[in-house]
């Protein structure tokens, strides 16, 4: 599952200049009032507009009004956006960083479709209804097709195109199985296509208290393993000699992705290719320390995330495209533009 990186991405600055350092503060600012002023529209703009006033008055003076509860329940998709977006970006980061592999992604690699069946056959066939019930069958999901991934790839003799291949047919052979479910029961059409598809729209005060637990343990542990993974992108031999534990910091880092992921998908359904474009974006001006990258990632994920739901909810108004459907009609050029790139294919 460990490919080498280009000599030049080996090395990872550990004492950056103050000028460099100065700049990356600036821009986790810049990104921290970017992402303000998405989540405000993402309270503002729907199907009915709220005016600034109103969005105050809905946020800090709630008296029940029709506004007030427009806000309320656009206050809670946005907040399980920020998570959702925050879980995707930092577990694209991590596989990233662990598989040393630039196309990996919970999207691409096939975990979302993972998780995205366990909880559609434990809803068809199980009889399994609420959230605190399917999480686990989402984490689940998500493991098992991470490990399959990485068998079929290769293992250790991974490489970039062949994750992303293994990812891609497994893929295919999981969302065949849900429309084969969709197509012999009805009566859960309904419900199954929110999981075949990835939306914000039945978020909820409850889905947000029963998933912050699993967001907030995925986001401690990712944070804790940028050291280690700085060093294990160095070659597992400066790792040991740096004192890395390789095995350990691989299984964490597979555990948070799993985590984050399932987590995301369990509340939000599959959402592909913020994993795959915020960490590449991120990147391009943090270089390859991901003491830098995740914490941008954290940030950057939910403005592309809440941007996606804004964007699908003007284009149909008065009805909304899905998020899911918004994030890859974007990713998909991104993602041909990757593979692509003469860097990408030597990797």
């Amino acid at each position: 599952m460990f490919v080498d990186s280009p000599p030049e991405q080996r090395a990872v600055t550990t004492a950056a200049p103050p000028e460099r350092r100065a700049m990356r503060t600036v821009g986790l600012l810049a990104s921290l009032g970017i992402l303000a002023l998405v989540a405000l529209a993402s309270i503002a703009i729907g199907a009915k507009e709220l005016s600034l006033e109103q969005v105050w008055h809905g946020l800090f003076d709630d008296t029940g009004t029709y506004g007030d509860v427009v806000v309320g329940e656009r206050l809670s998709r946005t907040v399980l956006g920020l998570l959702a977006g925050a879980a995707l970006g930092l577990s694209g980061a991590l596989l990233q960083a662990l598989t040393r592999n630039p196309l990996a992604d919970p999207g691409l690699l096939g975990i979302n479709a993972g998780a995205s069946a366990a909880v559609v056959t434990a809803i068809t066939f199980l009889g399994v209804t609420s959230l605190s019930g399917y999480v686990w069958f989402a984490f689940l999901g998500a493991a098992v097709v991470g490990a399959l991934v990485w068998f079929l790839g290769g293992s250790r003799g991974a490489t970039p195109v062949r994750l992303a291949l293994a990812g891609t047919a497994i893929t295919a052979a999981l969302y065949g199985y849900l429309q084969a479910v969709m197509i012999t029961d009805g009566a859960a059409l309904g419900k199954m296509r929110f999981w075949t598809v990835g939306s914000l729209a039945s978020a909820t005060d409850s889905t947000i208290t029963q998933v912050l637990p699993f967001f907030g343990v995925g986001l401690v542990l990712a944070l804790f393993l940028a050291r280690p993974l700085n060093a294990v992108a160095m070659g597992d031999d400066t790792a040991r000699a740096l004192g890395a534990n390789l095995g350990r910091t691989r299984a964490l880092s597979m555990a948070a992705a799993t985590v984050l992921c399932g987590a995301a998908t369990a509340a939000c359904g599959p959402i592909v290719f913020v994993g795959l474009m915020v960490p590449h974006l991120v990147r391009s001006f943090t270089g390859p320390d991901l003491r830098w990258i995740l914490p941008y990632a954290t940030i950057l994920s939910p403005v592309l995330l809440l941007g996606a739901d804004v964007v699908g909810r003007l284009v149909a108004r008065p009805a909304e495209l899905q998020v899911g459907i918004v994030t890859a009609v974007l990713g998909g050029p991104v993602f041909i533009l990757l593979v692509r790139r003469r860097r990408t294919t030597q990797l």
